[in-house]
């Protein structure tokens, strides 16, 4: 199955981008029950793996090979690589976070945020979850919509997430709070009335921070690693964040790609299973 984050499109001068992700989207409305009931072997262990690294992530301990493999069935631990590469695809989707690792003889890993959200993340003291990726999802969506997206474009995306207004959700805390002010506080997001909207609408664009700490091109390449494609898929998007790379430093021209892996999840499919509500 595709690993399509629901509700986002390309802008509409991306044609061929876009069909390409209303095809992926319409394959991704499958319902929870049907995906759970095609998980494998191999996906059951992926599934505890993560529940060991948000907890790893949580308690903030670096997580280390053997205690990992102590998790995963003998005859499957020749295949730990692609088991852990398919774990950190799944925190880099839902978190927003990389995995490192940080010692090559003893095998240990961290997770490090892409963006210097406080308190790695979690945005408040204590023992939360990173918030890194639905800020992630967010400029993308502004991205694709022309760099300025509707609260309504916002909310329609959100909602496929099954993340609503006025609802607490377990990773995100009550998102409307953390969309239209904490994220606007820290200057990660501008939230702003649309002009001459009567009633009045409201509209969400980059902040200083995401333009200081990340770019159209990582955030590209994020978006293109979801859906299992390169960022030149997006043809008009690319030309754009190339132009921005060049003039952000052009001694260095564009940024390297990434490695790409092949999961099979979709977004939702992440949230409804490979988390659940013991992560708290």
């Amino acid at each position: 199955m595709s690993s399509t984050p629901a509700g986002v499109s390309p802008a509409r001068s991306n044609k061929g981008a876009k069909g390409q992700m209303k095809k992926k989207h319409s394959s991704s409305q499958a319902p929870i029950s049907a995906v759970r009931s095609r998980k494998g072997p191999l996906r059951r262990i992926v599934s505890v793996l993560v529940q060991f690294l948000v907890h790893t992530y949580k308690m903030k301990k670096p997580a280390r090979k053997a205690h990992m493999l102590k998790l995963i069935d003998k005859k499957y631990q020749n295949r730990f690589p692609e088991i852990l590469r398919r774990a950190s695809f799944s925190m880099e989707m839902l978190f927003g976070v990389d995995l490192k690792e940080v010692d090559r003889t003893k095998h240990t890993y961290t997770f490090v945020s892409k963006m210097a959200l406080p308190n790695d993340g979690t945005m408040s003291r204590g023992r939360g979850l990173p918030k890194t990726g639905i800020l992630m999802y967010i400029l993308g969506v502004i991205l694709m919509k022309g760099n300025c997206a509707t609260e309504e474009n916002i909310w329609e995306f959100l909602n496929k997430m099954r993340v609503y207004a006025g609802k607490r959700h377990f990773i995100f805390g009550e998102p409307k709070k953390l969309i239209t002010q904490d994220l606007v506080k820290l200057k990660y997001l501008e939230y702003r009335q649309v002009a001459n909207s009567d009633p009045a609408r409201y509209e969400f664009l980059w902040g200083p921070r995401a333009h200081a700490e990340t770019s159209k091109m990582k955030v590209l390449e994020f978006l293109a690693k979801v859906n299992h494609t390169v960022p030149s898929a997006f043809q008009s998007l690319y030309e754009e964040a190339l132009k921005d790379e060049e003039e952000r430093s052009p001694s260095q021209g564009c940024s390297q790609g990434w490695h790409y892996c092949h999961g099979q999840c979709t977004f939702q499919g992440h949230i409804q299973s490979l988390l659940s509500p013991r992560v708290r």
